[in-house]
């Protein structure tokens, strides 16, 4: 492994398949995808765009599961390897610790952060019918306790960097509007006890053709000696609609809105029939990963066409080498 990885421990039942022959991909797919299928669930139209993390000796997740009555919900599951899940029948009844008075009302995309003994989900949840950062935390997975909402509508997107940098936690995010947002950057937030969130700061705007229409952060940020480690998924508008790919980028250890290189083409997009027929077409979005600190192994669980849950594969060592030979 030619980069140390910070923060990160050892997961040796991480979920792997090797590079294919001839393959010369930099992230490549698991040969038995979709591993969620969109009705994996009691009443599920559609699981997607979830969150997972080693758990006890497996894993556990916070999953998007829109059910027949099109209602987005999140729901909790548990896996022993990874590939095979047991997601709950119901959705998540989030408790409020302190009261909180913008409760839960719906849930999409959601991303799943350690810190410290908690888990923490990020989630895009309606205030008052609009959409913006939800925040919760749990340490079982069976639990859910709810904080105040991060921000003002309209936000998506909101992931937690997994520990405090210079005493304060650190949020990405996407500023939007009301509806399928058609321009989006990322921005980062800064809070000193994850209910005051301030000292804005500006990070990376859509610059290339795959990503022309908008930007947003994916799974959790690696920190690596190189910097933060980040994917994120870009946003065609073609004439049969948009396209979400997703590209990977170095951010800056202390000052993480400091972009220091950033892929110039996309690294991973719709391809297979499961990523380009869904409920929405031509979709690939990343909300997890899963790094295994002694291998520098990544596995990535990423949404399919709105559908279904995929999983790929690399490694940090071929990913920042990859932002090193193709960096803007």
């Amino acid at each position: 492994m030619k980069y140390k990885i910070f923060g990160e421990k050892s997961v040796p039942n991480l979920p792997w398949q090797d590079m294919p022959d001839n393959c010369n991909d930099i992230i490549w797919r698991y040969s038995a995808n979709p591993i969620i299928k969109r009705d994996a669930a009691k009443n599920a139209n559609s699981i997607f765009n979830s969150a997972v993390v080693p758990y006890n000796n497996g894993f556990a997740g916070v999953f998007r599961v829109d059910d027949t009555g099109r209602n987005m919900q999140l729901r909790s599951g548990f896996s022993k390897d990874g590939i095979n899940w047991t997601i709950s029948d119901k959705r998540i009844e989030f408790v409020s610790e302190k009261d909180v008075p913008q409760p839960f009302e719906y849930g999409y995309d959601p991303r799943v952060t350690k810190i410290d003994d908690k888990y923490y989900i990020s989630w895009c949840n309606g205030f008052n019918e609009k959409p913006t950062i939800g925040l919760a935390y749990t340490t079982d997975f069976i639990n859910f306790i709810q904080l105040e909402n991060a921000f003002l509508p309209f936000n998506r997107n909101g992931v937690l960097f997994p520990r405090k940098i210079n005493g304060n936690y650190m949020m990405l995010s996407r500023p939007s509007d009301n509806g399928h947002t058609p321009f989006g950057d990322i921005y980062i937030s800064q809070s000193p006890d994850l209910t005051f969130w301030g000292m804005h700061r500006f990070v990376m705007s859509p610059i290339s053709p795959w990503e022309k229409t908008k930007i947003g952060a994916g799974p959790v940020p690696i920190e690596t000696e190189r910097g933060w480690l980040i994917f994120y998924h870009g946003v065609l508008t073609s004439c049969n609609g948009y396209v979400y790919s997703f590209s990977a980028a170095l951010l800056d250890s202390e000052e993480p809105w400091k972009v220091l290189k950033r892929g110039s083409r996309y690294l991973f997009n719709p391809r297979e029939l499961y990523e380009c027929v869904g409920d929405v077409p031509n979709v690939t979005f990343p909300c997890a990963s899963i790094v295994d600190a002694d291998t520098g192994r990544i596995a990535v669980y990423y949404g399919c066409a709105d559908t279904v849950t995929g999983l790929c594969f690399t490694t940090v060592d071929k990913v920042i080498d990859w932002i090193d030979e193709n960096s803007l």
